[in-house]
Formats: C-alpha cells, sequence, structure tokens
C-alpha cells in the first residue's frame, strides 16, 4: 500500500512538473508573439522586412538562447506538429484570405489561377523530382525509394501563400496579388492531394491506369472540396437569414459564422478532401451571403475577428517554424558530413527556382494569348515578379517533410535526418532571402507611379466583359456597374469574344432570380421587418 501511495504521489509530482513547464513555455512564446508584432509595427514602413521574416528570425535566435541554456540539449519550447499546423493555424489564414480577397480580380483570372496551381504544380513537381532522382544518386545520401523522389517533388512545389500575403500589397498590386495569393492557394492544396496520393498509391507498379486513376481522383477532390465550402458557407447565409439570430444575440451569430467556417475545414478533412480549397470558397461564399445577413456591428466585428486570428495564425507559424529550425537531435545526423547536406539544400533550391520557371513563363504565355486587351496580359516584368513571389518555401513544406521523413517528429535514419535539414535550410533562405528582396523587386520593376496609372487604366479603360466579376463585393461591383449599360451578346460569335461578360450576366440573373430570395446577402429586401438586410435592400448589386 505505501509503495502505491509513493507511486501515486511520484507521479502527481511528475504530472505538476510537466504542467509547469508546458505554463513556462507557452508565456514565453505568448510573450514572443507580443514581441513580433511591436517589432513588425516599428518595421512597417521598411522596404526590405515584413512581419513574417521578423517571426522567423526571433524563433531562430530564441531557439539559439534556449540551445545554449539548456546545454546543447534543446532548442525549442515546441515540437513541430503537423495537426496543429493544418487542423489549427491554417485554417484561419485561408479563410481570411477568402473572405477579404478581391473576387473581382480573382475571378476574372481564374483559369490563369487555376493552371499555375494546378498544372503549375505538377509541372514544377515532376521537375524537382527528375532532378532529384538524377542528382541524389550519385550524392553520398543514403537510400531513398521511388516514393520518396516524388514526395520531395510535392514538398518542394508547395510554395508558401502565408508569407505572399506579407509581400506583396492587395490594394497596390491587385493582378499581381490575386495571380500569386490564388495559385499558391490552389497550389497548397495541389500539393497536399500530391502527397497524400504519392503515399496512398503503390508505385511499384506503375501504369497508365494508376495514372489515369491519379488524375482523376485529383479532379474528384477539386470539385467535391470546393462544391463543399459553397454548400457550407450557403447554409450559414441561409441559417442566420432564417433565424435572424442578431435581433436576441450578436453574439450568437458572430460566433456561428466562426463555427460554420471551421466547420468546413474539418468536414473536408473528415471526408478525405482537400480543407485549403474547402475554406477558402467557404470564405468568398459567406462574404457574400452571409456577412450581409448579419447586424452591423457583427459585420464589424466579424470582419476583424477574422482578421486578427489570421494575423496571429501567420506570426505564430513563421515563430514556429524559426524555433524549429535548429532542432539538434536532426542537426547530430549530418554534423559528420555538413557538405553533404549544403550540397543537397543546393540542389534542392536551384530545383525550386528552375521547377517554378518551368511553368510560369510558358503558362503566361498561353494565358495572353486568350487576352485581347493588353492591360489584362501579363507582362514581363509581372511574369518576373510572379515567378520570384513564389519561390519562398514555408509551413506546408515542412509539415509534408516530417510527414514523409520523420516519425512523430523524430527521425533516427541519416537520409531522411538529411532531407529534414535541408528542406529547414530551403524553407529559412528562401523565406529571408527572397522574402526581402520581393519588395525592392516590385518596385524595381513596377515602379508606384507606373503601378497606380496601370491600376486606374485597368479600371476604367478595360472593356467591362473582361472586368466584372462572377462575385463580387460592394465595391467592385458598384464601380463596375454605375454608369454603363449591360449589352446582351446577339450571336455565338459575341458569345465566344465576351465570355466572361456573358457568365456574369447569367450569374447575375441566377442570383437575383433565385440565391438572394433564398440566402440573401447585399440588395435582397427579406420579409422580416427590421433586420439588417431590409435596412440595405435599397441599395442593388
Amino acid at each position: 500500500m505505501a509503495i502505491e501511495l509513493a507511486l501515486i504521489a511520484s507521479k502527481l509530482q511528475n504530472l505538476s512538473t510537466s504542467d509547469h513547464a508546458s505554463i513556462v513555455s507557452m508565456n514565453l512564446f505568448v510573450a514572443l508573439l507580443c514581441a513580433c508584432i511591436v517589432l513588425g509595427h516599428l518595421l512597417e514602413e521598411n522596404r526590405w522586412m515584413n512581419e513574417s521574416i521578423t517571426a522567423l528570425l526571433i524563433g531562430i535566435c530564441t531557439g539559439v538562447f534556449i540551445l545554449l541554456l539548456s546545454g546543447g540539449k534543446s532548442s525549442h519550447i515546441l515540437v513541430f506538429s503537423e495537426d496543429l499546423f493544418f487542423i489549427y493555424l491554417l485554417p484561419p489564414i485561408i479563410f481570411n484570405a477568402g473572405f477579404q480577397v478581391k473576387k473581382k480580380q480573382f475571378f476574372v483570372n481564374f483559369m490563369t489561377i487555376t493552371s499555375f496551381g494546378a498544372i503549375g504544380t505538377l509541372i514544377s513537381c515532376c521537375v524537382i523530382t527528375l532532378g532529384a532522382t538524377q542528382a541524389f544518386k550519385r550524392m553520398d545520401i543514403g537510400p531513398l525509394e521511388v516514393g520518396d523522389y516524388l514526395a520531395i517533388g510535392a514538398i518542394f512545389a508547395a510554395t508558401d501563400s502565408v508569407c505572399t500575403l506579407q509581400v506583396l500589397n492587395q490594394d497596390e498590386t491587385p493582378l499581381l496579388y490575386s495571380l500569386v495569393f490564388g495559385e499558391g492557394v490552389v497550389n497548397d492544396a495541389t500539393s497536399v492531394v500530391l502527397f497524400n496520393a504519392i503515399q496512398s498509391f503503390d508505385l511499384n507498379q506503375l501504369n497508365p491506369s494508376i495514372a489515369l486513376h491519379f488524375l482523376g481522383n485529383f479532379f474528384y477532390l477539386f470539385i467535391a472540396s470546393t462544391l463543399l465550402g459553397v454548400l457550407t458557407g450557403l447554409l450559414s447565409a441561409y441559417v442566420i437569414k432564417k433565424l435572424y439570430i442578431g435581433r436576441h444575440s450578436t453574439d450568437r451569430e458572430v460566433a456561428l459564422m466562426m463555427l460554420m467556417a471551421y466547420l468546413s475545414y474539418m468536414l473536408a478533412e473528415l471526408f478525405y478532401l482537400s480543407g485549403i480549397l474547402t475554406v477558402f470558397f467557404c470564405g468568398i461564399v459567406m462574404s457574400h451571403y452571409t456577412w450581409h445577413n448579419v447586424t452591423e456591428s457583427s459585420r464589424v466585428t466579424t470582419k476583424h475577428a477574422f482578421a486578427t486570428l489570421s494575423f496571429v495564425a501567420e506570426i505564430f507559424i513563421f515563430l514556429y517554424v524559426g524555433m524549429d529550425a535548429l532542432d539538434i537531435e536532426k542537426w547530430k545526423f549530418v554534423s559528420d558530413s555538413p557538405g553533404t547536406s549544403i550540397a543537397t539544400s543546393s540542389v534542392l533550391l536551384g530545383l525550386v527556382l528552375l521547377g517554378r520557371a518551368a511553368f510560369v513563363f510558358p503558362l503566361s504565355y498561353l494565358s495572353n494569348l486568350t487576352k485581347k486587351s493588353q492591360y489584362q496580359k501579363i507582362s514581363f516584368r509581372q511574369q518576373v515578379i510572379i515567378w520570384w513571389a513564389g519561390l519562398m518555401r514555408g509551413a506546408v513544406s515542412m509539415a509534408l517533410a516530417y510527414n514523409q521523413f520523420t516519425m512523430s517528429g523524430h527521425t533516427q535514419l541519416r537520409s531522411n535526418a538529411i532531407m529534414i535539414t535541408s528542406t529547414i535550410t530551403v524553407v529559412l533562405f528562401s523565406t529571408v532571402v527572397f522574402g526581402l528582396l520581393t519588395k525592392p523587386l516590385i518596385r524595381l520593376l513596377l515602379p508606384h507611379s507606373k503601378v497606380t496609372t496601370s491600376m486606374t487604366t485597368t479600371e476604367t479603360s478595360t472593356p467591362k466583359s473582361f472586368i466584372v466579376p462572377l462575385l463580387g463585393n460592394s465595391r467592385d461591383s458598384e464601380a463596375d456597374l454605375e454608369g454603363h449599360e449591360i449589352h446582351r451578346p446577339n450571336s455565338l460569335r459575341a458569345l465566344l469574344a465576351t465570355p466572361t461578360h456573358t457568365v456574369h450576366r447569367l450569374w447575375r440573373k441566377f442570383d437575383d432570380s433565385f440565391m438572394r430570395p433564398v440566402f440573401g446577402g447585399r440588395g435582397f429586401v427579406p420579409v422580416e421587418p427590421g433586420s439588417p438586410s431590409e435596412r440595405n435592400g435599397n441599395s442593388h448589386w
């Protein structure tokens, strides 16, 4: 009995010590988040730095400090977890991007964005896989199988859409922002789908039927994920419109919007779909319908709440990656051959540069062939910026690399350790170096005066058939429709000449006749008196 009591007391003491260590870790992490925000504010006007790079550097410095305090035993207070990243940190970032995105630019360039994000990712993955296969077999890395090489292609084809939000400005360069960020969202989803497909297929028996099955699976995931996001967004709009929860409690409608947004992501994960695509399109639909069905105070609250959650998650990710970069366990395996690790990182960086160039310039050329207006074409300078801004690799690459080459964050094989440390090196180098040079590069290739002129010209001189949105926020759509008569095509030739115009006209007719009476949104006058939609009902979309 005495021995059992002693064991229980020992376990309680260990548990208490563990709880205290967790509290200390969280205190330090929250303090570092505050420091990142303050320093980011002080460096707001700096032409080189941004908050993501600041957080990354603070994380690395903190890792060095902890490494010294622990006598070289540990460098982080939290171990990088792909579950934490994919389930808790990524959803608010992607949702807010869909919620705040300028839908006019996004949908006008939807085909270009999709081709960059899907076809471009496949091209980049093939280039990196083939290059890594040829290079690593000649280097002393260790045993890597076919699945490992394909996984490397998927890992390093994944761009960092989070860092793109930091280095590009949606108001100053709307076309570049919509192309690079829209591509980033589709790219992340494609990379994750590719990675999961590589892990699930038997790669020892490659044949045409497996390739066709893979392509069919990819298109199914893309379409099903998008539809799930749209349906979840419409459900939230319908529930809030019908029940008009805001008449009793604005807190409830804000909470319902947040929870429905997160539910869309978790449902996608539950059904093995792409949560990134689902939550992104859920954000677009919610901003078009649900947001207009809530009270005025709830609109302000949700807009700032989503932006704040996204901002904190972004800073958390970069701080997290920076601290985990100095994990001593992984670096011990490559300490006896630093040359091999450097060579591996250099090869991967070169392949990232080559893989992105292999699709940005050819696909931009093909995209320009479909554009009649000179202002809608992607200039060579813009293509260079699109190529450069997508070179950064981030937490998605880290999470996929940990999934492939570690077990619960730990690795015991030298080849796996080299791949993990090389991934960390590529992420740090690309984020810091490429991220630091992106702003100066934009100012060099697209001076602010020229950017402003280009934006103004695009808005005023471009034919309306090219710039009207499929879905639009109030600012976009009002500016486009004000003072312009919509001409309907009277022949198939006119339909083919102005496809975007025609699709938008049909969408508006369908939206006004069916969608808005059922799901609400701007311009719809509900039956129930006194609701926020009725007060805004006089201004039509």
